[in-house]
C-alpha cells in the first residue's frame, strides 16, 4: 500500500483562503524504528535519512523528549531547534532562514513536515493533526 496519497491531503489540508499552501513537504515514518512509510518518489516528500527516522521515532517512543531539546531535530542533514512539546506526541521546531517543522505521533505513526521561512507553523499544525488524528481513529 502506497502512503503517498496522505502527503496530498496534507498539503491540501495547509492551503488558505488564498490557495497557498502552507506545507511544502512531509512524510510518515512509523513509531517503531522510524521507517519510511510514504517514498521519497513524492514530488512533496521530506527525504529523511534512515538515521534521522530512527531518531525521531526512539524519541516519540520514549517520551522523552530531552534528545531533542539537547541536540535538536535533523530532518535532511538540517538542525532544527526544537521549540515545545505538547501532550506528549507534538513536536515543533524551527530553523531561522530555512522554515519550521510540525511532527505528530499517532499510535503507530508519526506525521512530520516541513513548513517554508513566511509560511504560517500554525495552519500546518492543523494540516499533520488533520492526518494524525486520522491514523488515529483507524487504530493506527
Amino acid at each position: 500500500m502506497s502512503w503517498d496519497s496522505y502527503l496530498d491531503n496534507l498539503v491540501g489540508q495547509s492551503k488558505d483562503a488564498g490557495g497557498a499552501a502552507h506545507v511544502d513537504k512531509a512524510c510518515i515514518i512509523g513509531l517503531d524504528g522510524g521507517a519510511k512509510w510514504t517514498t521519497d518518489a513524492h514530488a512533496n516528500a521530506l527525504k529523511l535519512t534512515t538515521a534521522e527516522g530512527a531518531n525521531i521515532a526512539r524519541v516519540f517512543k520514549s517520551k522523552d523528549f530531552a534528545p531533542f531539546m539537547a541536540s535538536g531535530v535533523f530532518v535532511e542533514s538540517e538542525k532544527y531547534q526544537f521549540l515545545r512539546e505538547e501532550d506528549n506526541k507534538l513536536v515543533l521546531a524551527k530553523k531561522k532562514g530555512v522554515g519550521a517543522l510540525t511532527l505528530q505521533a499517532s499510535k503507530t505513526a508519526i506525521v512530520i513536515c516541513h513548513v517554508p521561512e513566511g509560511s504560517q507553523q500554525g495552519v500546518a499544525n492543523k494540516a499533520v493533526a488533520v492526518i494524525a488524528e486520522y491514523l488515529e481513529s483507524m487504530n493506527m
